[in-house]
């Protein structure tokens, strides 16, 4: 046995750093001058001087934090009247706030799982399901990245009495969205729930941003679940779930995502809020965001370098090499375009990318220079 107990956590740093996958944080500042292409706020809100200004008076009234557990003292009437709005804006039934979006994912699948469910999730879903998952003393079952009858064939032979199907509704790195509709009736067919990750669609998929699942009709179905964060379109910070009133009691009262976290910061609540009727009030936005990423996936196309055609604001740039993917993002940075690197355990081996993000509020200057750059670094 070895003496340093440290040895075997520098030799993983180690064989992390020698096949370029070892991360490090870069704390950027608050005005760089810097192109930015990496982020998630993809409606130009984070910023927005009014719900910058509704997160101040949110903590000027309510404090800077929120002072406990939702169940305790960490429901505001703030919270209440962002979950109404979310319900009004979105077409659910009802909503619950959590603290982030990665909280409401181990929420949902941990409160609705269970050793008597069968969950089948899609290979693509983001990490927070996958946790969610393994959290939830379910058994799993993974189907191949949108196939449908891989889908089905996974529901027909699951030995419990109940299921859950869970999927991203636009996934976080390809970009692409999910077959709601069809994934719904295999769904039915089964008496299997339907949870939909609407992180990177609520803002942009559907008229005026409605999300994936409203545009997929399926806003009103009862046996379909939404969970949705407030840190990127809505350019806030927390989460939230969309469902049947049944639902959300059952989250309320055996999620421990929910019932033993501290409720989400007031000012983010009120800047979630003003985020969301800005949206509903200037719907154009969706589009806006959507039109410039199929902009950026026409560029990228155009320059032989794989990519996808965008459902909503994430736009890869598929490298395969993962150091070649670094080199590329530390290229564009030195350029003035800040893009994101996405390289295993993210992505898949070979599949290390640049991950662009779209924004409603890109100029056809900043197109420009984005293709500039691009063409420079990629060609």
């Amino acid at each position: 046995m070895s003496t340093d107990p440290l040895a075997r956590v520098r030799a993983a740093v180690a064989a992390r750093e020698a096949a370029g996958l070892r991360r490090v944080l870069r704390p950027r500042a608050a005005d760089d001058g810097v192109l930015e292409l990496a982020g998630n706020d993809y409606l130009g809100l984070a910023r927005d001087s009014r719900v910058t200004a509704a997160a101040a008076d949110a903590a000027r009234v309510w404090g800077a934090g929120s002072t406990g557990s939702r169940l305790v003292t960490g429901t505001t009437q703030l919270h209440a009247e962002l979950e109404r709005e979310l319900v009004g804006f979105a077409g659910a039934a009802a909503a619950l706030v959590f603290s982030s979006g990665y909280l409401a994912n181990l929420g949902v699948l941990t409160a609705l799982g269970g050793p008597e469910v069968t969950i089948v999730s899609d290979a693509g879903n983001h990490a927070s399901i996958i946790d969610a998952c393994r959290l939830s003393g379910s058994a799993v079952a993974v189907f191949p990245h949108g196939d449908l009858d891989k889908l089905d064939a996974a529901l027909a032979v699951i030995a419990t009495p109940h299921a859950v199907v869970v999927t991203d509704a636009v996934f976080s790195v390809d970009g692409d969205l999910a077959h709601l509709s069809a994934m719904h009736q295999i769904a039915q067919q089964y008496q299997a729930i339907l949870v939909v990750d609407e992180a990177h669609s609520l803002g942009i998929v559907g008229a005026g941003g409605v999300g994936a699942v409203a545009a997929a009709g399926l806003a009103d179905a009862p046996d379909v679940v939404r969970t949705v964060t407030l840190s990127k379109s809505l350019g806030s910070q927390g989460g939230a779930v969309l469902g049947a009133p049944e639902v959300i009691d059952l989250l309320i009262n055996t999620a421990r995502a929910f019932i033993f976290d501290t409720g989400l910061a007031p000012a983010s609540v009120g800047a979630a809020l003003a985020a969301v009727r800005i949206l509903a009030a200037e719907p154009s936005r969706a589009s806006a965001a959507r039109a410039n990423a199929a902009r950026l996936a026409e560029i990228i196309h155009g320059l032989g370098v794989e990519t996808t055609e965008p459902a909503a604001a994430v736009v890869p740039a598929y490298l395969g090499d993962p150091r070649r993917a670094v080199a590329a993002a530390t290229a564009c940075l030195e350029a003035g375009v800040r893009v994101g690197c996405f390289r295993p355990p993210s992505v898949p081996l070979g599949r290390s990318c640049l991950r662009l993000t779209a924004r409603a509020d890109l100029t056809a200057a900043d197109l420009d220079l984005a293709a500039t750059v691009l063409r420079a670094v990629l060609a």
